[in-house]
C-alpha cells in the first residue's frame, strides 16, 4: 500500500494555480487538488520582506509520487523557487484513502511526467 500525503504549493493567484492543479490531476500525479484562493503570504525574498496575494494548492497524492509531482511543479510553476512541501496523512477514511491510491498513476510514481 502507498503512503498518502498532502503537498502544499503556493502559486500566483488565478490561472497559474488553476493550470497546475489541472495538469497534476490530468498527468495522474494527484488524485485531487484543492485550489484555495485568497491567501496572503509574507516572506523574505532577495533580502526584502514581501507580502503577496497567492493561491494555495493542496495536492492529495502518495509519497511514492512526490518526486514526480515536484519535477512537474518545477517545470510548470512560474516561480524561480516554488514551494513544494509534503505533509503525511496519518489517518483517514479508508474508502477515501483507497480511492486516492487508485487515482494516482502507479506507473508515474517516482518518475517525472510533463
Amino acid at each position: 500500500m502507498s503512503e498518502p500525503i498532502a503537498i502544499l504549493i503556493a502559486c500566483p493567484a488565478g490561472e497559474p494555480a488553476a493550470a497546475l492543479a489541472l495538469g497534476l490531476v490530468q498527468a495522474g500525479l494527484a488524485a485531487c487538488v484543492n485550489h484555495l484562493p485568497g491567501m496572503r503570504s509574507t516572506y523574505r525574498w532577495k533580502g526584502e520582506v514581501v507580502t503577496d496575494a497567492e493561491d494555495l494548492l493542496l495536492v492529495k497524492t502518495t509519497r511514492e509520487a512526490f518526486a514526480a509531482v515536484e519535477a512537474f511543479v518545477v517545470e510548470h510553476h512560474p516561480y524561480d523557487v516554488p514551494e513544494v512541501v509534503a505533509l503525511p496523512l496519518v489517518e483517514g477514511h479508508a474508502p477515501y484513502l483507497a480511492w486516492l491510491e487508485a487515482s494516482v498513476d502507479a506507473s508515474q510514481q517516482g518518475h517525472a511526467r510533463s
